[in-house]
């Protein structure tokens, strides 16, 4: 069975354009050509991976962007290693507290660093929060955007003066969204995951039969 991650839940939550359609609890095209995508990827064993050097800068300054995060707040907070699964989720939260999950985002640059909480907010992020506080039981979730100088190696030819920020001051470093765990909001979302799933494995037959597989 194939279980979704919490990055991705984003993706399903659009509505179908047409009324009847919406009327009728069908998923978007939107969440249709992303569980197709997900079918295909079973089906041939491989995982289609986004690479930036913006998502590189997020994983290579994790530890930075915590380390930041723990100056601003005065915790002590450290990277969490347990993945927790049910039968539709699979996730593994950045950081756990006693009852929040916190998600770590590490800006690119100074010109892309969201200052204001609205503007740190997405639909994918917030979907992504509330799959973590289902799946970790936690009341509440926190978006941090932190921003942390960018290893030269990943500026290429860019202005490296909005890559070196240590100069800021800390607390101008981190930008936070809050979200509040809604359980109304939490089974729409879950719903939609499991008419995702179900689709998934619709798709996977459909695929397999048309190559005679």
């Amino acid at each position: 069975m194939i279980k979704l991650r919490p990055h991705a839940i984003g993706n399903l939550m659009n509505e179908p354009r047409s009324k009847s359609a919406k009327d009728a609890g069908e998923m978007s095209e939107t969440a249709k050509t992303y569980c197709t995508k997900l079918a295909k990827e079973s089906i041939y064993g491989y995982r289609d991976s986004i690479k930036s050097k913006a998502i590189d800068k997020g994983l290579q300054c994790e530890n930075d962007s915590i380390d930041l995060l723990n100056i601003v707040t005065g915790n002590f907070y450290s990277k969490n290693e347990l993945r927790v699964e049910t039968d539709l989720l699979s996730g593994e939260a950045d950081i756990i507290d006693s009852d929040c999950v916190i998600d770590i985002k590490t800006a690119w640059s100074l010109s892309t660093f969201p200052v204001l909480p609205e503007d740190a907010r997405s639909d994918i992020y917030e979907y992504q929060l509330r799959a973590y506080m289902h799946l970790y039981d936690k009341s509440h979730a926190t978006l941090a955007y932190c921003l942390v100088s960018t290893p030269e190696s990943l500026c290429a030819y860019e202005d490296f003066s909005l890559h070196l920020v240590d100069h800021i001051p800390h607390g101008m470093r981190v930008t936070l969204w809050h979200c509040k765990r809604d359980l109304e909001i939490e089974e729409r979302m879950l719903d939609k995951c499991r008419k995702a799933q179900a689709y998934i494995i619709e798709q996977i037959k459909r695929i397999k039969d048309a190559h005679n597989f």
